[in-house]
């Protein structure tokens, strides 16, 4: 099978099945509008990608109290008494940012290119974050 393009809302909603399971398979299937052409794609494939390419660069600091995790070049910082409660804060830092973006850093010049990173957030639960953050791949 091929690819799946819509022309129009109406024309995608009266072909939904075929577009739900375009994505699903991962085939490409879009939707045009009169604002531009939207992609349809699995969830999890598309977690999948952006984790192996929005690698988190998190690094991690041992303080005589505990530790500290931040992401360079990103306003992500956590700390915690032990390193699993450090990397618990910052899966909790990772999902205010994604939600301030989502509000209103969209439109900062200095954050519009996190797009990646926000629907990476998004889309993964808190022990697909831990792994991210840590480097493991499953």
């Amino acid at each position: 099978m091929s690819a799946v393009h819509f022309e129009s809302y109406t024309e995608a909603r009266t072909h939904l099945k075929e577009l739900l399971d375009a994505a699903d398979e991962g085939r490409v299937a879009t939707v045009r509008r009169a604002s531009g052409c939207a992609a349809v794609v699995d969830v999890e494939r598309l977690r999948r990608y952006l984790s192996s390419v929005c690698s988190s660069k998190a690094e991690v600091v041992a303080e005589a109290d505990g530790w500290s995790i931040f992401i360079p070049g990103l306003p992500i910082a956590a700390d915690g008494s032990t390193f699993d409660d450090a990397v618990n804060e910052m899966v909790d830092a990772l999902r205010e940012y994604a939600d301030d973006w989502q509000e209103r850093l969209r439109l900062a010049p200095n954050h519009q290119d996190n797009w990646g990173l926000v629907q990476l957030i998004a889309l993964s639960d808190d022990r697909q974050l831990v792994d991210w953050l840590v480097g493991v791949q499953r």
